[in-house]
């Protein structure tokens, strides 16, 4: 046996060798520039930007190769990506925006974006950034180097920059075979990473800390995120949108987000130097930090899968349609949550309709959502899956789900009506308080709640679910806390509800009612 073990190991030794030789081999082949050799200083002092386009464009030239930035601090304005080749930051490596307004490439026009028409401005524009391509293949920008967009604004006078500066950290348009893997980006722009039109997209192990969104990934397809730390306590950390702004409607499609942490609720810059200082009075953000679909929704979504991520002082899951298009066949799945300060999960088909006319309100159907825990819910906003009139959330289920409030609703809350706001941006907040404090859902047809638990500290006066217009809901193995006089479950203008296996409430079977509470 020793001597079938000591052949074994010398036959890994050998395999090993020769493995470790042939990428010798290959690393030594492989074309380099060194951005130095093209005149890049590294010194935070000179402009670098052309000897980075002088590097890149001689990779681009012969074929591929990699683009190596060593150790140093390197100030640019606008990088040009070409296709075949890649940016390696090394260890100690820093790509600075410079604050130089001359140093950017300006907007390129665009007729489906400009006045706002369709969507904002930062979602219709991508050279106006410091690392930017268009119309490119298989590229990569890797490292563990560090993007620091210190003269990036994202047009407010915080920023006390000049709007002329660059927009974006990375922007990238009608891309396929892109990687982004191992940078850290601080400081982002109006977006650290803007992918729009994109295919075949790996976005890994990024950290990112930033002053507005950490990534936007608008109309692309075959997207996978995984093992990114994003901080952005002034909007959201991981935003799929369907815009208008290449021109057409185009759907974001299969899309996989595992393994993530997102944020907003520590200072910029301190995830990264990893003081996790948290937010004070007076710091001027929202604690967004969340995933979402929307706002922008032109194209719609489907096949989508989020796993196995950590939400911490932020807002939750938003899944938004409201510009006419589907959003369908969603999975979600091993969540946590903590210091959620607005709705956990929220749902919403609207009629916003910003975009070209002639199109119906989409549909929003086919989410499951399981294994999921929100701690520490902030009072006001619970839980929202709501359509609109004429317009039903379909086929809805959530399972295996615990959700911990702070307390605090009041009777005047649960008197409360949220009014319809069919064309308003879609927020959480966009209702006002809710008169529920587990779950608000309204036109909705086709909704499963199956080991459902609500609870909450304190007093609550509320309901803990609250059902308007809502057809085939079904309640499984659900517990609910509530005070002695509250109703567990207020029903108005329902069709077909049941309850079966319910902690409190013997198995219920109601075909219709206009209004009914169950205690």
């Amino acid at each position: 046996m020793k001597k079938i073990l000591s052949l074994c190991a010398i036959c890994l030794y050998v395999t090993m060798l020769g493995t470790a030789q042939q990428a010798k081999k290959i690393t030594e082949n492989a074309p380099v520039f060194n951005v130095k050799s093209y005149g890049a200083k590294g010194d935070g002092k000179q402009l670098d930007t052309p000897a980075i386009n002088k590097a890149i464009e001689a990779a681009s030239k012969t074929g591929g190769g990699t683009v190596w930035f060593p150790a140093g601090t390197y100030l640019s304005g606008s990088i040009h990506l070409k296709s075949n080749i890649a940016m390696y930051l090394d260890q100690g490596a820093v790509i600075e925006a410079v604050q130089d307004t001359a140093a950017y490439d300006s907007a390129e026009p665009n007729e489906w974006g400009d006045k706002y028409q369709y969507q904002d401005f930062g979602h219709s524009h991508w050279h106006n950034s410091l690392i930017w391509g268009e119309n490119i293949e298989n590229v990569s920008i890797l490292g563990p180097g560090l993007i620091y967009g210190r003269g990036l604004t994202r047009f407010l006078p915080q920023d006390k920059l000049p709007n002329t500066l660059g927009n974006k950290a990375i922007a990238l348009k009608n891309c396929h075979n892109i990687i982004l893997k191992d940078i850290s980006i601080l400081h982002g722009g109006h977006f650290a990473i803007l992918a729009t039109g994109v295919d075949n997209l790996t976005i890994d192990n990024l950290k990112i800390d930033t002053n507005r969104d950490g990534m936007d990934i608008d109309c692309c397809h075959n997207v996978r995120i995984s093992n990114c730390y994003v901080n952005s306590p002034w909007d959201d950390a991981i935003c799929l949108k369907s815009s208008y702004g290449l021109g057409y409607a185009r759907t974001t499609e299969n899309v996989n987000i595992v393994n993530c942490w997102v944020s907003g609720g520590f200072e910029e810059g301190t995830m990264l130097d990893g003081t996790y200082k948290p937010i004070g009075q007076g710091y001027r953000a929202n604690f967004t930090g969340r995933i979402k679909f929307g706002t922008e929704s032109n194209g719609g979504f489907k096949n989508i899968t989020i796993a196995n991520c950590t939400f911490e002082s932020c807002q939750g899951i938003a899944l938004e349609t409201v510009d006419g298009a589907l959003l369908e066949d969603v999975t979600i799945t091993n969540i946590t949550m903590r210091n959620i300060i607005s709705s956990p999960i929220f749902l919403r088909l609207g009629s916003r309709m910003r975009g070209p006319e002639g199109v119906s309100p989409g549909k929003l159907r086919r989410v499951i959502i399981s294994n999921l825990v929100a701690f520490d819910t902030r009072p006001g906003y619970c839980s929202i899956i709501s359509g609109i009139p004429g317009y039903d959330i379909e086929n809805v289920m959530l399972s295996n789900i615990q959700i911990y409030c702070t307390g605090g609703g009041t009777k005047e809350m649960a008197e409360r009506e949220p009014a319809e706001r069919e064309n308003a941006y879609p927020e959480p907040g966009m209702f006002g308080t809710t008169p529920a404090y587990g779950f608000y859902v309204r036109h909705v047809d086709g909704i499963i709640f199956d080991n459902v638990q609500v609870t909450y500290d304190g007093e609550e006066a509320r309901p803990a679910f609250y059902l308007n217009d809502v057809k085939n809901a079904d309640f499984l193995h659900v517990k609910a806390k509530r005070t002695a006089g509250v109703p567990e479950f207020v029903l108005k203008n329902v069709t077909n509800f049941r309850t079966h296996y319910n902690y409190s409430l013997p198995d219920t079977l109601i075909h219709q009612t206009e209004l009914t509470n169950l205690y």
